[in-house]
């Protein structure tokens, strides 16, 4: 991170308080010990998607491989946000300083936008295989699936160190508390007592280039999927056309749907608490339930999963 906080007359604050979800101390024991839980479940996932594809040569497809990046960057992502708030249950300790809740922002939202543009891309691989399958090991080639995910985690990194260098420059000099349990960029800039004009710009370009295109894919990518399926004579064949995509249709499904009640909603009043709720589907539950719903949904990964438990059961002598 290159950018550098300047020296100001009146830059006063050097710290937040994340309120997160009250300061009891019996809840807060209660909320590291589910938190922890979440955290254990969603690294254990997560990366039992990732060393089955390494290490099985029938996952070593396009559709997988996208599965293997989609799954480190849930850790990643979960990882930037539940280990300081398990810091702060178990400690009480709810400050941030304002270096640490920019570099919070700056990679929460740095995956979640590489996020976006990974769904894109896992939307357009399944419309290939679904709509164009006689074309598609020529159109998804190794070099394209290289290539696809690349752009989407430099592009994602570059929109948002944009707008983490305009939050170095923001002036706090008043209001402290951010009512909520991590550093997101809109509770940031309205704490700022100096001009946003610049930075609330930069935000509408950066997601109207970067955000919006990628939904726009994932959505028309579905539809022709849709469109295809319901085309297909026999219900056998539907099924089974359907059952490629299904995994991620779910996972789609939860992130943007909560993503976006999460940023229509009002963030003020009977909605604050609400607001909260939601932004823990999308950036805490969805990615520990994702192994689960690729798992369940999928024979190929249930049987490597089932073949893998029954080896380990031999190789310890249960029978």
């Amino acid at each position: 991170m290159t950018c550098i906080l300047e020296e100001q007359n009146g830059t006063h604050i050097t710290e937040f308080i994340l309120l997160g979800f009250g300061n009891v101390e019996n809840v807060n024991m209660s909320l590291f010990l589910l938190f922890l839980a979440i955290y254990i479940v969603t690294l254990s996932g997560n990366l039992l998607i990732v060393a089955l594809v390494v290490a099985e040569q029938r996952l070593h497809t396009p559709m997988y491989f996208f599965l293997a990046n989609f799954s480190f960057l849930e850790i990643c992502y979960t990882s930037s946000i539940l280990p300081r708030m398990l810091a702060s249950f178990l400690t009480g300790n709810k400050a941030i300083s304002l270096w640490g809740c920019i570099l919070q922002m700056h990679f929460f939202s740095f995956l979640a936008a590489t996020e976006c543009y990974l769904l894109a891309v896992m939307s357009y691989d399944r419309y290939l295989a679904i709509c164009r399958p006689l074309h598609y090991v020529t159109l998804m080639s190794d070099r394209t699936c290289t290539l696809l995910v690349s752009v989407s985690w430099i592009t994602g990194f570059l929109l948002i160190t944009i707008l983490t260098c305009l939050s170095g420059q923001l002036i706090f000099c008043r209001q402290f508390t951010i009512d909520h349990f991590l550093c997101d960029f809109t509770p940031l800039v309205r704490l700022s007592c100096s001009d946003t004009s610049v930075i609330e710009t930069a935000a509408f370009v950066t997601s109207s280039i970067g955000i919006v295109p990628t939904f726009i894919i994932t959505v028309a990518s579905y539809g022709f999927i849709i469109s295809t399926i319901l085309r297909i004579p026999s219900r056998t064949g539907r099924k089974k056309a359907f059952s490629t995509c299904s995994s991620h249709l779910t996972v789609v499904s939860f992130f943007y749907v909560s993503l976006m009640i999460v940023y229509i909603l009002p963030t003020t009043g009977k909605f604050k608490d609400l607001n909260k709720i939601l932004s823990l589907v999308y950036t805490v539950l969805t990615p520990m339930a994702n192994p689960f719903i690729y798992s369940l949904r999928n024979k190929d990964v249930k049987d490597i999963v089932r073949k893998a438990f029954y080896q380990v059961l031999n190789f310890s002598g249960i029978h």
